[in-house]
């Protein structure tokens, strides 16, 4: 084979797509049911927008970015998250015009150069939302509430939703402080990577899979926090547990992206093993600003396709498959397979899949394909059936079959479907 997919790829087809759509659709009630519209942007964006965003000492920026220069000699990268793209839709066109408590949604995919393995890919895909404006707890409460109804509609019970707060940038400035003397003590000892980040970045040194021990006795961030932080987590909480919405309180949750203010959650399902987080998100107060807006509060969440799939296998959840090859015709002769188009064509209209052969093949050998695409039922039409003015439907489960008068037959075949 000369040509193959590019490494951390995947081909989605057959019965993989079934549960592609099944997330996807599900995620899409579930925002329109709460008022969210859907936003799509481009698949590259400039790369100093992602740089402004994520944070320029960033695993993501410094190691995963794919980013080439156009013929223009822009630098230009391909979106490894949907967040900041969505603000900077809504700040290029206006979208602060509309009002406050603005929610979008979106589902795509994105691109990071990880080493690829079950559940981690450089092409991955994303739904996510996003909402704009609001500041109060009850924002917060109402993400973490919304991706709880989004999995739970899915049929998934073997999940934690991890919270924390990490501040914002006043309280926080004392929380690095206090992190910068815990982990100067043991510096010796960290991997290369929490080094560079102790001056760079010190909170990530809390997701450090590595040097994971230290993080267990290292400074909460909620013990940092000032006076309106606190109260906003506290409000958060009881709402949560006001809703009957389990959680688990986990200090050393800091998320991989550097605009994170105060709430940040994550999902874990415990059928994943390492590539546990099916899905994560929080507040984000000063990204609009970090991009050249005005000060504007807001937050969302993120639900990796793929994880959350290889969640609903590991539960061993059953997923609703159309079969999508339900009628198929076949015909013997040109004036028979006319007549099979023009059938089709009446099926299709109430609603039916229906598939005619193009093959010019033998009727066993159609109706051997037809079995083979998983067809229900066939419709047989030749020459002595177009003279008897008669299709035969032939029920391929149980090789039952029976004549029926062509011009009911749409009818009739669209009721004895619609009873299986």
């Amino acid at each position: 084979m000369k040509y193959r997919r590019i490494k951390g790829t995947n081909d989605i087809f057959g019965e993989e797509i079934w549960y592609w759509r099944y997330v996807e659709e599900t995620f899409r009630n579930v925002c329109e049911s709460a008022g969210i519209e859907e936003i799509r942007t481009p698949i590259f964006e400039q790369t100093e927008l992602f740089v402004r965003s994520v944070g320029e000492e960033s695993d993501i920026v410094q190691k995963e970015m794919y980013t080439f220069q156009d013929k223009a000699g822009r630098s230009i990268t391909l979106r490894p998250e949907g967040t900041a793209p969505v603000v900077r839709a809504f700040l290029e066109n206006s979208l602060i015009d509309r009002g406050f408590q603005q929610r979008y949604y979106y589902i795509g995919p994105m691109f990071r150069y990880e080493k690829p393995q079950s559940g981690r890919l450089r092409q991955f895909h994303q739904v996510g939302f996003e909402i704009i404006g609001p500041e109060s707890p009850k924002a917060d409460f109402e993400v973490i509430m919304l991706v709880d109804t989004f999995l739970r509609r899915l049929g998934l019970t073997k999940y934690k939703i991890h919270l924390n707060s990490i501040g914002c940038p006043v309280c926080r400035k004392n929380y690095r402080e206090a992190l910068k003397e815990y982990y100067g003590q043991v510096l010796d000892n960290l991997c290369d990577d929490c080094k560079r980040r102790y001056e760079t970045n010190i909170l990530r040194l809390l997701d450090c899979k590595v040097d994971h021990e230290y993080s267990l006795n290292a400074p909460k961030s909620v013990d940092y926090l000032c006076d309106s932080c606190r109260a906003h987590y506290k409000k958060l909480k009881e709402y949560l547990n006001t809703f009957e919405i389990e959680y688990v309180e986990d200090h050393t949750l800091v998320r991989g992206l550097d605009y994170y203010t105060r709430t940040v959650f994550e999902v874990r399902h415990e059928g994943l093993g390492a590539q546990s987080a099916i899905a994560g998100g929080g507040r984000y107060d000063g990204l609009f600003a970090e991009l050249g807006g005005s000060s504007v509060p807001a937050l969302g969440f993120a639900g990796g396709i793929e994880r959350i799939i290889l969640a609903l296998k590991a539960e061993g959840i059953e997923i609703p498959m159309k079969n999508v090859h339900l009628v198929y015709i076949a015909t013997l002769g040109e004036k028979a397979f006319m007549d099979g188009v023009r059938l089709a064509g009446e099926l299709r209209k109430k609603g039916l899949s229906v598939d005619v052969d193009i093959m010019d093949r033998k009727l066993s050998g159609q109706l051997k394909h037809a079995s083979r695409m998983g067809s229900r039922y066939a419709v047989i039409i030749g020459d002595e059936e177009l003279e008897k003015g008669i299709v035969i439907l032939r029920d391929l489960e149980t090789g039952d079959q029976v004549e029926i008068d062509r011009d009911f037959a749409a009818d009739y075949i669209a009721e004895r479907v619609s009873k299986d």
